[in-house]
């Protein structure tokens, strides 16, 4: 109906009798409504696709002027024909959707190609770098593109596969800090709700697919604008799944709002599929690992003036093993710690908190020894001033459990110290109210952020330490998880992946998906510099580029950008230095649009690679190029496209225990379940390029 008022108000400006006819029958008829969520399934959002080839018959916008802040000529234009070479070559345009024909000549450097929802596409993906630390673990993948095409890409590669996925969509409330986050629709628009419903209906209608059927779920969080919408659209999407809403408060100081309450939570649904449901607690099954507390008190009631003069003493810690070699004598009060002789090759490390005063340890020497060699003690670099370590370590109280049975030593840590397990944990079920601590998003989303990437600012990033607790509520009982988020922002869902896996070792993959859009800020100043979308320049303060990319990256490394160690520790769940980074690995993606004829003639091979080994795995080796002997087998998967070579390929398939797709490049059906036939029952035969090509051909609400 919104594009009825649209051809109501150009009839005004021919007919305004017959204007005023058509608004008052419109009236009518809008008036009539169905029960359940009514809202306009808008046309179909367009993408600017900056840096991409202009090709003939593709569509495209005349961009601006350089230095022009207007928004230019917004229609849509397709080409006809090309004509020159390099920097002077043009293309020949006919406007499209014209009443009156209408053609021009345009340098294609003032042109952008776009893509409208409406349309088939032919994903590929480029890389763009990578960062590798372990040898055994599958690759986290970070797709920059435009998150509709970037899950269509994905039903090829992960329909049926997704065990989770976590979206922090745009709020709908006009910010413009990034185009993704609420810049979709402007603050006044008519239409802004069934515009943000129709842009999410099309997004969560995809996911639906990717999702696995029998066991998985999927989380957003959404605050007070649209929660309302948002519940009854997931109910009209998911009808077959269970769902529930619980609150999470994420600001505890309020954010303040004009001439309305000061908001401290948002909402989080989270939509049951199959047997998928929380677990009782993270941690081994239903059992729940005791949490350590630092040894250094911090309660203004425990400095050494206040506290008791047996705990304020010297630990010395070999630097080279990050182990305590010897734990010194209590010092009294007023006998000045500086005046204690330190000793070679060790560090000195005093109870005394960041601002330099002093505290006391939570316990005395004695106690601290026995519970050091029982294994009850971490020792932890530390980035923090006045700290180059810090302790962790299980409380007497827990300790004497221990030795009673009623809690269990589940195994050492690398260090050698003991994770202590309790049966059945302290709560069988999180509550739908959630306090807690660690999920403030400004000292555990900002703060972070600005750790990792010193002097870069992104708005409102999500608590590492909420949304590692909200996935961990659902994939903690599996190691080799795949979470999806295509709303990813900064990268806080990948970050909280690699955490989970460090907790227990698991080896749980991330896909998030981001576009590259410059906050508006940038904007402005580099449109004065007269660049514009695709320029190096530009690109490189884009969202994915600038914020997503570095974060993951620094997360990995334990480095910022400029290479300095990260400060800082991680807290609650695990304590360790930020610095020591995640024996992980991670790739960066650009997705590309292909044609249906350069894939189908095996001209796109390269591109088409990522989305082959994307969907063995991720993992190992990657094809990135046709052999000349006509096959090729890696670690998780093979590719054949000289069928005469089949018996050879079939017998390598054979001997590779980790391998579970091969790709047979064939025309020729008869032939394709000829080999199909000869390989383990293990190994999923896929017809290339039928498969592609057929995936998108019967795209969704084409």
């Amino acid at each position: 109906m919104s594009r009825l008022t649209d051809l109501i108000a150009q009839a005004k400006t021919k007919d305004p009798e017959l204007a005023k006819e058509l608004e008052r029958e419109f009236k009518v008829l809008s008036s009539r409504r169905s029960f359940g969520l009514n809202f306009e399934r808008h046309r179909p959002e367009s993408v600017d696709l900056p840096g991409c080839p202009v090709r003939k018959g593709d569509k495209v916008r005349v961009l601006p002027s350089r230095g022009e802040t207007g928004k230019g000529d917004q229609r849509l234009w397709k080409v006809k024909s090309l004509s020159g070479k390099g920097k002077k070559r043009n293309a020949k345009l006919e406007l499209l959707n014209a009443d009156e024909p209408e053609s021009q000549e345009v340098s294609i450097g003032d042109l952008v190609v776009i893509a409208e929802f409406k349309d088939y596409i032919y994903p590929g993906l480029v890389s763009t770098g990578k960062v590798e630390r372990s040898d055994e673990k599958p690759f986290h993948t970070v797709i920059n593109g435009e998150n509709f095409h970037a899950l269509e890409a994905l039903t090829f590669t992960h329909r049926g596969k997704i065990d989770a996925i976590y979206i922090d969509p745009p709020y709908n409330t006009g910010a413009k800090d990034w185009k993704y986050n609420n810049d979709y629709v402007d603050g006044e628009d008519l239409y802004r709700h069934s515009k943000w419903l129709a842009m999410m209906e099309r997004r969560l209608k995809i996911a639906k697919e990717l999702l696995n059927p029998d066991d998985a779920v999927l989380i957003v969080t959404i605050d007070e604008k649209e929660y309302l919408r948002l519940g009854l659209l997931l109910e009209q999407v998911y009808p077959e799944a269970r769902m529930q809403m619980v609150s999470a408060t994420i600001s505890p100081r309020g954010t303040s709002r004009d001439k309305e309450f000061s908001r401290v939570d948002e909402y989080i649904f989270f939509v049951f599929l199959g047997d998928a449901g929380p677990l009782p607690r993270r941690g081994l099954g239903n059992d729940e690992e005791v949490r350590l507390p630092y040894l250094r008190r911090t309660s203004m009631n425990s400095t050494r003036e206040k506290g008791r003069p047996l705990q304020f003493y010297p630990i010395y810690v070999d630097p080279s093993v990050s182990r305590i070699a010897e734990i010194g004598e209590p010092i009294p009060k007023g006998v000045d710690r500086h005046s204690i002789p330190e000793k070679e090759g060790l560090v000195t490390v005093w109870p005394v908190n960041p601002s330099g005063i002093e505290m006391v340890w939570g316990m005395v020497p004695e106690t601290l020894k026995r519970m050091y060699e029982n294994g009850y003690v971490r020792v932890s670099a530390s980035n923090v001033e006045n700290s180059p370590f810090v302790f962790a370590y299980v409380t007497t109280t827990a300790a004497e459990k221990v030795e009673t049975g009623e809690y269990y030593v589940g195994g050492l840590r690398e260090d050698g110290t003991k994770r202590v397990m309790i049966p059945g944990g302290k709560a069988s079920m999180p509550t739908s109210a959630w306090r807690e601590t660690s999920h403030d998003a400004g000292a555990y989303g900002t703060g972070l952020v600005s750790a990792l990437l010193k002097g870069r600012r992104f708005p409102f990033p999500k608590s590492l330490y909420a949304v590692e607790d909200t996935l961990g509520y659902f994939i903690s009982n599996k190691p080799k998880a795949v979470v999806l988020d295509f709303f990813s922002g900064s990268g806080t869902t990948a970050h909280a992946v690699m955490k989970l896996n460090k907790l227990d070792g698991g080896a749980r993959q991330s896909i998030s998906v981001t576009n590259n859009e410059v906050a508006v800020e940038e904007q402005k100043s580099l449109i004065e510099k007269k660049l514009r979308p695709g320029d190096t320049e530009w690109e490189k303060w884009g969202i994915c580029d600038y914020i997503t990319k570095p974060r993951i990256e620094s997360a990995i490394t334990g480095k910022t950008p400029e290479g300095k160690k990260v400060e800082g520790n991680y807290k609650f769940s695990d304590e360790f230095p930020m610095s020591e980074g995640f024996k992980e690995n991670a790739e960066f993606f650009t997705l590309t649009y292909e044609t249906p004829i350069a894939v189908s003639h095996n001209k796109a091979f390269a591109r088409i690679a990522p989305l082959l080994w994307m969907r063995a795995g991720s993992q190992g080796r990657r094809i990135e190029k046709i052999s000349t002997k006509g096959w090729d087998v890696v670690d998780t998967y093979g590719i054949i496209t000289d069928l005469d070579n089949a018996s050879v390929f079939c017998d390598a398939v054979e001997k590779s225990d980790e391998l579970k797709i091969a790709y047979i490049v064939t025309n020729d059906d008869r032939r394709f379940q000829s080999i199909a036939r000869q390989l383990p029952d293990s190994v999923e035969a896929v017809r290339l390029y039928e498969s592609y090509l057929n995936n998108f051909r019967f795209s969704f609400g084409r």
